[in-house]
């Protein structure tokens, strides 16, 4: 077997369903071999950051790897933004670049696509990366591979494998995968225990749920959990999306101040806040009401689960979930609730749109057609999404960069197969959008929706005096037929709604609806948020 090949049966072994990519000439040995192997199916796209985008989505959608493959230097290089926000938001994303050869630094030459020296990228990766290797020995590659891709599904973050170019067709033996490192039983059984307990003496206890429960596929069982302890549920804001197809006391998203009243009021009252799989960053906790005391909450993340003063490292999510499921009641204590009512029956007539109606709009279309997976970019995009009626969602919620959404909802429909919805801003579509164009080649055929304001609108509300904030239409319809599409642009709810039922009509081809909105029109809930960090910084 070949190094290659044995690598990508490692990255199958481990979850990946394809791989996505852009050749160049240190890569090209190996992507000849990832194309006529046939291993994983391999989608090309057009610039390094979408490839990333791209892959990390995938991940997130299904579990598993997302892969990105590029070449050195020039393509790699041109990933580190989608890696970094891979690592920032718990993606297990495996880069794979191509690399000058062992022999090739000895030319006395520098080589094209080197920057500082030939190591200089192996250090740049390894900062937004929990583990790396350059696979230049084959004898020692398959533990390498293993440790690696272990680690990336352990941690759920990227990880980079550099390939030699000299090297993808060395003889290797097979991957064999790293057991899964042992669990303390004693301090599992205490850790278990000690929560039980404080959920037990708490008032008013309550279940937040964060992106490492999607990470590793507990979705289901976190559901079972909540309604055997009576438990009410809310996502945190980057956690929007979890939970949508399961039968659970789901509230509603946090978000402070931003969110809904009823939602706040449970989450900063509780007196035994379980916070599962949540990162604690300032998109999820920054704009809160009144503030959260962390020291009394129950926080299980990055492997180990903290109380108050103390923590009891090493215990896994899984096996967390898993250990106070085996000692929850088996009869059903679901939390009563009254769900929440979103925006519905949108008006077709002759008013100007607002993110408000856009939601509406949405919603009216999944209940009649059903439930489609949301990528998101960020900006208005992404608050008017809190709106829409809860189903599967991918977004830069904590990172928060510009350029995910339309190459990440091309990842979700590789991946999933299903039709995606794609919810991006003019300013985000102007960075990445042109990924559409490679819709045709692989049968892909989403809906977009562009919310165009001709402005850094998200921007604007910050620093409405600053007109670099003006972008300018750029007539984004009347593209889409270049690109394989069909474009409409809408200005009124009756045209939105027109534009909706045709496109979701249409399929093989994607669907481009470029939605003008007046400037300064924003979703209550991002006017909530502004409103909520400026009167946070005032206070500093």
């Amino acid at each position: 077997m070949k190094l290659t090949e044995s690598l990508l049966q490692a990255l199958k072994a481990h979850g990946a369903r394809q791989i996505f990519g852009i050749p160049g000439d240190f890569a090209l040995p190996f992507f000849k071999i990832i194309e006529e192997s046939q291993i994983l199916p391999l989608y090309t796209l057009s610039h390094e950051p979408g490839v990333g985008f791209a892959a990390d989505a995938a991940a997130r959608m299904v579990g598993g790897l997302g892969v990105a493959a590029v070449t050195y230097g020039a393509g790699a290089l041109n990933m580190i933004n989608p890696v970094a926000a891979a690592y920032a938001e718990k993606s297990p994303l495996v880069v794979l670049s191509g690399g000058p050869g062992k022999n090739e630094s000895r030319a006395g030459l520098l080589l094209h696509h080197q920057a500082k020296t030939l190591d200089s990228q192996f250090q740049i990766f390894r900062e937004i990366t929990c583990d790396q290797v350059r696979l230049d020995d084959a004898g020692r590659a398959p533990s390498d591979i293993a440790r690696v891709l272990g680690n990336c599904r352990r941690l759920s973050r990227p990880v980079y494998i550099e390939l030699p170019r000299d090297m993808v067709g060395a003889p290797c033996q097979a991957v064999r995968a790293e057991p899964a490192p042992a669990v303390d039983q004693d301090a599992l059984d205490a850790c278990v225990d000690e929560i039980r307990e404080r959920l037990k003496r708490a008032a008013r206890p309550a279940l937040m749920v964060g992106v490492e429960v999607r990470r590793f596929g507990l979705e289901q069982r976190v559901a079972e959990l909540a309604r055997r302890l009576g438990l009410p549920v809310v996502t945190s804001f980057m956690g929007r999306g979890l939970l949508a197809d399961a039968d659970v006391p789901l509230i509603g998203t946090y978000m402070g101040v931003a969110g809904l009243p009823e939602v706040t009021e449970l989450v900063e009252n509780s007196d035994g806040l379980f916070l599962l799989g949540v990162i604690i960053c300032d998109t999820n906790f920054g704009v809160s009401a009144s503030k959260i005391d962390l020291r009394k909450t129950i926080q299980a993340l990055d492997g180990q689960v903290s109380m108050g003063y103390h923590s009891y490292p090493q215990i896994p999510l899984t096996a967390l979930v898993d250990r106070l499921l085996e000692g929850a009641p088996a009869g059903d204590s679901a939390y009563a609730m009254t769900p929440r009512i979103f925006p519905r029956g949108m008006v077709a007539d002759q008013a100007t749109l607002t993110p408000t109606d856009i939601a509406a709009a949405v919603n009216d279309l999944m209940a009649e057609h059903g439930k489609l997976p949301i990528a998101s970019d960020i900006g208005d995009c992404l608050f008017t999404a809190m709106d829409i009626e809860h189903t599967a969602l991918v977004a830069p919620g904590y990172y928060a960069t510009m350029g995910f959404g339309v190459p990440a909802g091309l990842g979700v429909q590789a991946a999933t197969g299903q039709r995606p919805l794609i919810l991006v801003g003019d300013g985000a579509f102007q960075m990445t959008g042109w990924e559409l164009g490679n819709c045709q080649r692989y049968g892909w055929d989403p809906i977009v929706l562009v919310f165009n304001n001709a402005s850094w609108e998200m921007l604007r509300t910050f620093q409405p005096e600053s007109s670099f904030n003006d972008l300018g239409h750029w007539g984004f319809a009347e593209m889409a037929g270049g690109l394989g599409g069909d474009g409409i642009r809408v200005a009124t709810r009756a045209e939105l709604k027109a534009a909706l039922d045709s496109a979701v009509a249409k399929r093989g081809r994607f669907q481009l609806i470029e939605m003008s909105i007046p400037r300064g029109v924003l979703s209550a809930t991002l006017a909530r948020f502004v409103a909520g960090v400026k009167q946070l910084n005032a206070a500093r």
